[in-house]
């Protein structure tokens, strides 16, 4: 059984909204950073937002001012919050751990991510 379960994605036109949610089989008030990451077609995949335990945010440039992470540790949830969408958020996002929020290596084998497609 997998770690991660990520939902919530689907088909939006550009300027809608999205939450993800990620559900984790981990407990994540362990965990200092939680994180999205997301993998566009024929690009690698990056670490788009990250959260420490403490509700630190941090946010890759393309995304900040859109995306807002948050974390539900007693429910080991994570979620994105996903505003004015763009055809340039069409990916597959995931969740993970990644070591800190300025190395994205996540510490976790993945899920299989949810599907976010950008489009009129």
């Amino acid at each position: 059984q997998g770690q991660f379960v990520e939902s919530g994605g689907g088909l939006v036109q550009p300027g809608g909204s999205l939450r993800l949610s990620c559900a984790t089989s981990v407990r994540i008030s362990s965990i200092d950073v939680v994180g999205w990451y997301r993998q566009a077609p024929g690009k690698q995949r990056e670490l788009v937002a990250s959260i420490t335990f403490g509700g630190m945010s941090t946010y890759v440039d393309s995304v900040k001012g859109r995306f807002t992470i948050s974390r539900d540790n007693a429910q080991n949830m994570v979620y994105l919050q996903m505003n004015s969408l763009t055809p340039e958020d069409t990916a597959v996002y995931y969740c993970n751990f990644p070591i800190s929020h300025r190395i994205p290596t996540p510490l976790r084998s993945w899920g299989q991510g949810t599907s976010v497609t950008v489009s009129s």
